[in-house]
């Protein structure tokens, strides 16, 4: 099986610093400011250490330096470089000119570690001529292109290769991230890419609103928050419609798609990165979070400066889940991606979620 790899170094770079993405050289440059990390070669060696079982049975066909080359030969894989980034940039058209040269090549299938940008870039390079999949790495990802995880993307490459998976066409969507980032979200359809698919293994694409009724579910989950919480006690809130129907009825002004910090009714940090969650959780605190929507993830998409360290700072059973009961309804699990498999293992089990002033229900973390 001759597979095409490519890594997109800068995808994701932008999450846990609270910029919520990486699009254009001015965010990039920001993220560095902040600290920022290379997010998509971690992503790339998990998967790819799920793979040493059936080295043999695979052909790399990747691109040089980071977007691919590197982590290929980290892990011990040997890989045909059929090309490399223009001056040790890594920009979009290094990608375009890179999947080209795979589908020339040949491949069977182009796997690549990043989000919605890059797979957009593909498809507007290949369109539906060769067969694409994703292992996440973006800030978020609405595209039906990607594994939730990088243990689940090994575990469908596995099954692609032994013929067991169908190949299907699937939406490829991205975000406008100037917008994103004044609290908007406005997400558009790029086009469509062949994937192999298995409904365990895939991620659904992500649903972008929800139906009149839920306002008024969304106000009994909020008030069953609000009456709940205690003085003295930080409460970190997460991204998303439901949570900040919980802000709101505590009169504070929170930011859709940020996150952020509230104590004693009152708002103490809004819109922050990993760096400032550290700082101020002191004391008993609380992580107020929704899955995403038609997806179920609850870590790892949109909120990533809730971190791991974030995470076993709050304690793991300080995690409270609310959604509608529509929107629950709607999934057959929640999933959560933090990066750290260890932590997420700790997190997979059952969870209670809040749909209602005086209603829970219980639902499979995986």
């Amino acid at each position: 099986m001759r597979i095409g790899f490519i890594v997109n170094p800068i995808a994701g770079m932008g999450g846990r610093v609270g910029l919520k993405g990486t699009d254009g050289r001015k965010i990039l440059d920001e993220a560095l400011s902040r600290g920022a990390e290379s997010w998509s070669p971690l992503r790339a060696r998990e998967t790819l250490e799920h793979l040493k079982g059936i080295v043999d049975r695979i052909q790399w066909v990747t691109w040089g330096g980071e977007m691919g080359e590197d982590v290929l030969t980290s892990v011990g894989f040997e890989a045909e470089v059929v090309g490399r980034p223009i001056d040790g940039s890594t920009t979009a058209d290094d990608t375009c000119e890179a999947v080209l040269e795979m589908e020339r090549k040949g491949v069977d299938i182009i796997v690549f570690v990043g989000g919605d940008g890059t797979a957009a870039d593909i498809i507007e390079a290949v369109d539906r001529r060769v067969p694409i999949f994703g292992i996440p790495s973006g800030v978020k990802m609405f595209s039906g292109v990607f594994a939730p995880t990088p243990a689940a993307a090994s575990s469908l490459i596995r099954r692609f290769i032994d013929g067991e998976v169908q190949l299907v066409e699937r939406e490829v969507m991205d975000i406008d991230e100037d917008e994103y980032r004044a609290g908007r979200l406005s997400a558009s359809l790029k086009g469509y890419a062949v994937t192999p698919y298995e409904v365990s293994l895939v991620q659904n694409s992500k649903t972008v609103g929800g139906q009149a009724d839920e306002e008024l579910m969304k106000e009994a989950v909020a008030a069953r928050i609000v009456n709940d919480m205690r003085p003295g006690v930080t409460y970190v809130l997460g991204p998303g419609s439901t949570v900040s129907r919980v802000a709101e009825t505590l009169g504070v002004e929170k930011t859709i798609l940020g996150i952020d910090i509230v104590r004693d009714g009152r708002l103490v940090a809004s819109d922050v990165d990993e760096r400032t969650l550290v700082s101020e959780i002191n004391g008993e605190s609380w992580v107020i979070l929704s899955p995403l929507g038609g997806q179920g993830t609850l870590l790892g998409r949109g909120n990533q400066p809730i971190s791991p360290e974030v995470i076993r700072r709050i304690g793991l059973d300080h995690i409270i889940v609310i959604a509608t009961p529509v929107k629950l309804y709607a999934l057959k699990a929640l999933t959560v991606d933090t990066g750290d498999p260890e932590l997420d293992e700790q997190l997979r089990g059952y969870k209670r979620v809040v749909v209602g002033y005086h209603e829970e229900k219980v639902i499979k973390v995986l």
